[in-house]
């Protein structure tokens, strides 16, 4: 089982960035998706969440409006378009796929958001 991140780097404050997460090893179409994002001294805290067939979302308060969560299930595949970043969304981005009988969680992706 394997969820890996990729698409994090350096961005300048009102810049974009795409996060994609690869999911193997298991069903992922059966499975919400999630991302994550821990901050330096922060608690972890939900960004955003897809429901296994797609369509349904939910944003955390802090990104709503500027980030979209979105699934692609043949390429098992879930994404995050991070658009208007702001020095505040610097953190390492995790991806977690959960059902009612599994937890999975990715190594995080570093994003930073500094002029």
């Amino acid at each position: 089982v394997r969820l890996v991140e990729s698409g994090g780097g350096l961005v300048q404050p009102g810049g974009s960035l795409r996060l994609s997460c690869a999911a193997s090893g298991f069903t992922f179409s059966r499975f919400v998706a999630r991302w994550y994002r821990q901050a330096p001294g922060k608690e972890r805290e939900l960004v955003a969440d897809i429901i296994s067939a797609g369509g349904r979302t939910n944003y955390g308060d802090s990104v709503k409006g500027r980030f979209t969560i979105s699934r692609d299930n043949a390429k098992n595949t879930v994404y995050l378009q991070m658009n208007s970043l702001k020095p505040e969304d610097t953190a390492v981005y995790y991806c977690n796929a959960q059902n009612s009988y599994y937890d999975y969680w990715g190594r995080g992706t570093q994003v930073t958001v500094s002029s």
